[in-house]
């Protein structure tokens, strides 16, 4: 993913040191992005009564430039009806332009919304850095973004511990910050509602949503002394996809708040990262809003604080709605894996550095199943075996459920946010990172996710997190072999079993998704060891999304597939993990 230094020679003593087994998941880009996106954010309002004042507070988007991820901000408009009482602009301490906007006792609903037409392009041209590591002396100008936060806890002994052991032997700065954001991907899985959002709570856990991931990440640069700072913004519903040796990669982003990093480098600038899967850059489908320390300090835009009259308990009814248009839409990207780097995903452009190749750790060979559990991930050329055997142990009488199991159910996306209580007593409702990671299924093409047995299983049935839109017809789930294409890749091949056809009518109407369930049960089906695709089939015209993880929390890279009726074959792969669920007996 990263090209080393311009002689070659470090490049030489590396290739001879690899392991031949080694394969990471450092996919290398080249090409560019570039949109015309006409974007907007509105937020609407219903004051509970007795509100004596409420405050709104806007952070307006700016013009944003790096090596990499570039934003021109045009036809910029913040309206606000009815028209507030107070209005009030300012430049806080961090850079941001915050309009903070009041209305005394308000009624009736309040509209408040950011539009604007974003200009956004990346170009994936070599990077080339030279920074020795530790740094040498900083410009003040960037010193504060080396402090210690309560989220991003720089000071911590056992952060400073880890940044000491990540960054042993590193010469540059550039291999500094590669080895700290490889580990943070592999050893943090992604999750939509962690109880905390602090990096403490990660790097104890391993689990969080964007805020974590961006709070670890901070804390382990900021304490090996490189500058880092958060950044907020919007990301768009608007997949993208990368030529690979094989076929296509497709990348999607949930459309909602994010939070990412910038990383500073003496000869570069800032230049933006997004600790979940991208390094050097984020794509064009970010909309950058606010930057500072951390999320605690990165909560002006979208801020609501009102007073209420004594006793009012009750919030404001409220609700966010996030718009994008690509008038224009340029992506010719192509990417190239690399034989080292992380066994998550993580996408960079060429960078021109010295710098040893992360290697991820080889997992351990894991024990067999004898509680529910989640298998660990395989690799891509996980034998296939037969399909359909009888279990060598004893009678299966253990009901066992594995799979990808967590996502938010049945929240309604558009209506969730906390309330706090701010400064003076004032509740607060602050935004959120709660966003809909959702694919439309029913549409043009067919999804698979893989699934992986280390134990035989009597299959009973399978679980996916769908939620219905509309439309009518019928579903069907399909269990597939796994077999391998011409490419050498494992993907989806005969089918094994079908489950019977759900009307979509079975579909909950309410908001959320949640667990349908395909019954197998009367098939008598005993599945060995190995890897599986489950398919959904449909017919109608049903509208139904299924819901999705960013990354790989259980399964293999290679792992989510999609086939459109243009296609011969599986090539195409997804940069995520749907939902699903496997529930079946097993021997005690």
């Amino acid at each position: 993913m990263r090209k080393l230094n311009p002689l070659g020679l470090l490049l030489l003593v590396i290739t001879s040191v690899l392991p031949t087994h080694v394969r990471g998941e450092n996919f290398l880009l080249k090409g560019r992005q570039s949109s015309r996106i006409n974007y907007s954010l509105t937020q609407r309002l219903v004051p509970i009564p007795g509100t004596k004042s409420l405050i709104i507070s806007t952070v307006v988007p700016a013009t944003y430039q790096s090596p990499t991820y570039n934003q021109e901000i045009e036809n910029l408009a913040i309206n606000f009806s009815p028209p507030p009482s107070n209005r009030e602009e300012k430049i806080d301490k961090r850079g941001n332009k915050v309009i903070v906007v009041t209305w005394a006792n308000p009624s009736g609903t309040i509209i408040a919304t950011v539009s604007l037409t974003a200009r956004n392009y990346v170009l994936f041209n070599p990077l080339a850095t030279s920074m020795a590591f530790p740094l040498p002396g900083l410009d003040p100008a960037v010193k504060d973004y080396l402090l210690a936060t309560a989220q991003v806890p720089a000071d911590d002994p056992r952060i400073r511990n880890k940044a000491v052991e990540l960054t042993r032997g590193v010469k540059t700065e550039f291999d500094a910050v590669q080895r700290i954001l490889s580990w943070v991907i592999d050893h943090t899985t992604y999750v939509l509602t962690p109880r905390k959002y602090d990096a403490m709570h990660t790097f104890e856990t391993g689990k969080g949503n964007c805020q974590n991931y961006s709070h670890l990440a901070a804390a382990l640069m900021r304490a090996a002394g490189i500058p880092v700072r958060i950044v907020n913004g919007v990301t768009l519903k608007r997949s993208y996809d990368a030529k690979t040796e094989y076929g296509k990669l497709t990348f999607g982003m949930a459309q909602g708040r994010h939070s990412w990093i910038d990383v500073y480098f003496p000869d570069l600038g800032w230049v933006p990262f997004d600790p979940q899967q991208s390094q050097l850059f984020t794509s064009n489908r970010y909309i950058r809003i606010e930057a500072g320390l951390d999320n605690n300090e990165t909560s002006q835009d979208g801020l609501i604080r009102w007073v209420a009259a004594q006793g009012a308990s009750s919030q404001p009814q409220f609700e966010e709605v996030i718009d994008s248009d690509f008038a224009e839409d340029e992506v010719n990207i192509l990417a190239s894996r690399q034989k080292y780097g992380p066994k998550s995903i993580l996408l960079s452009p060429e960078v021109r550095a010295t710098f040893e190749p992360y290697l991820a750790a080889a997992p351990a060979t894991p024990p067999p199943a004898t509680t529910p559990t989640t298998p660990p991930p395989a690799p891509a050329s996980t034998r296939s075996v037969p399909a359909v055997e009888t279990p060598k142990k004893d009678v299966a009488n253990k009901l066992v459920t594995l799979g990808n199991l967590e996502f938010p159910e049945g929240v309604n996306f558009a209506f969730t946010r906390d309330v706090a209580t701010g400064a003076g007593g004032a509740q607060e409702l602050r935004k959120n990172f709660l966003v809909e990671t959702a694919e439309y299924v029913t549409r043009s093409a067919q999804y698979a996710q893989v699934f992986i047995l280390n134990e035989p299983l009597q299959l009973q049935k399978l679980g996916l997190a769908l939620q219905k839109f509309g439309g009518e017809g019928f579903l069907w789930v399909e269990i597939l072999k796994d077999e391998k294409a011409p490419s050498g890749q494992m993907v989806p091949g005969e089918r094994i079993a079908s489950s019977g056809f759900v009307s979509l009518n079975e579909l909950s109407s309410q908001p959320g998704y949640r667990w349908k369930d395909f019954d197998f049960s009367k098939a008598n089906l005993k599945l060995a060891p190995g890897r599986y695709w489950i398919a959904l089939g449909f017919s109608g015209t049903p509208v139904v999304n299924w819901f999705y993880s960013y990354g790989k929390p259980v399964g293999p890279s290679d792992g989510t597939r999609y086939k459109t009726i243009l296609d011969q074959d599986w090539s195409s792969s997804l940069s995520y993990e749907f939902n699903y669920r496997v529930v079946g007996l097993t021997a005690e």
